[in-house]
C-alpha cells in the first residue's frame, strides 16, 4: 500500500502521487502561503521590559490553547463514550474546532490519542505529587496515598480513570497504541517496590517479605478495585477496606501506620 503524505502547511492528507512528481501543497492557497513565508521570514522583535508580548508569541499561546482544547475533547469522549468515538470530526466538533484545525496540529489519529495519552499521564503526576505525603517515617501512610490514586475519590481521578480504561480497551485491539500505552517498563511498581524495600530494611514490615512480588500484588489490586468502582461492582468504601487489609499484613503491630482517613 503506497504511503500517503500530507500537505506541508495544514496537513492535510495528500492523494497518492501518480506520474511525474509528487504534491506537497493541498491547494494553491497553501502553495501560497508556503511561498510568502519563504520571501518574508517572520524577524525576531526583542522585548524590553513593560512591553507586551510580539504578535508571534500570542499567535503560539493561541495555538498551545487550541491544542489543548483538542485534546481534552478526546478525553472527554474517550471518558463518555469510549475511544472508538474519537474520530478526528468528532472530536473536532467536541472542541470547538474545525476538522483540519485538528489535522494541523496532529497529523493522523494515532498521534492525536499518543499525545492526549502522554499529556494525561503528566497531569496526573502532576496533581498527584501535589496530594502524596512524603513521609519516611510513615511508609503505611504513603503507600496508601500512592494507591489512592487508582481509586475514583474524586470526578477528576474518576474521569482520568475511565478515560485510561478507554486506552487499555484500545490497546487490546491496536497494536501501534498498545506499544505506547503498555510500555516496557514499570515505573509505578518500582516506586512501590522501593517504598516497600526501604520499609523492609528498616524493620518496619512483616520479615521475609518479596517486595516486588507484594509491590505487583497491590498495584494490580488498587487497579482492578478502582474499575470495580466505576461500574458500581463495590462501594468506594469497601474497595478502601480491602487495600487496608493488604497493607496491615505488610505492616503488622500498626507499624508504619497513619490510621485510617
Amino acid at each position: 500500500m503506497e504511503k500517503r503524505s500530507s500537505c506541508r502547511v495544514c496537513g492535510t492528507a495528500l492523494a497518492p502521487a501518480g506520474r511525474g512528481r509528487p504534491a506537497v501543497y493541498c491547494s494553491r492557497s497553501c502553495q501560497a502561503r508556503a511561498y510568502r513565508r519563504r520571501k518574508h521570514p517572520p524577524v525576531p522583535v526583542p522585548i524590553r521590559a513593560g512591553e507586551a508580548a510580539p504578535p508571534a508569541d500570542a499567535a503560539r499561546g493561541a495555538a498551545a490553547d487550541k491544542r489543548r482544547r483538542i485534546i481534552e475533547a478526546v478525553w472527554r469522549i474517550a471518558a463518555e463514550r469510549g475511544l472508538h468515538a474519537a474520530s478526528m470530526r468528532e472530536v473536532a466538533a467536541e472542541a470547538g474546532v474545525s476538522v483540519r484545525a485538528v489535522q494541523y496540529h496532529f497529523a493522523d489519529k494515532h498521534r492525536l490519542l499518543v499525545d492526549a495519552l502522554q499529556l494525561l499521564h503528566e497531569e496526573n503526576e502532576r496533581i498527584a505529587r501535589s496530594r502524596i505525603r512524603f513521609d519516611p517515617a510513615d511508609p503505611r501512610a504513603l503507600l496508601r496515598d500512592v494507591l489512592d490514586e487508582f481509586l475514583p475519590l474524586d470526578a477528576q481521578r474518576a474521569a482520568a480513570l475511565r478515560v485510561f480504561a478507554a486506552y487499555y480497551a484500545r490497546s487490546l485491539t491496536d497494536p501501534a497504541l498498545a506499544r505506547v500505552f503498555l510500555p516496557g517498563d514499570h515505573p509505578l511498581e518500582d516506586l512501590v517496590t522501593g517504598i516497600l524495600a526501604t520499609a523492609r530494611d528498616a524493620g518496619r514490615t512483616a520479615p521475609g517479605l518479596d517486595v516486588r512480588l507484594e509491590a505487583d500484588l497491590l498495584v494490580a489490586a488498587a487497579v482492578g478495585l478502582g474499575g470495580d468502582v466505576l461500574h458500581g461492582q463495590r462501594s468506594l468504601a469497601q474497595a478502601r477496606r480491602a487495600l487496608e487489609y493488604r497493607l496491615g499484613t505488610l505492616f503488622p503491630g500498626g507499624q508504619g501506620d497513619g490510621g485510617e482517613r
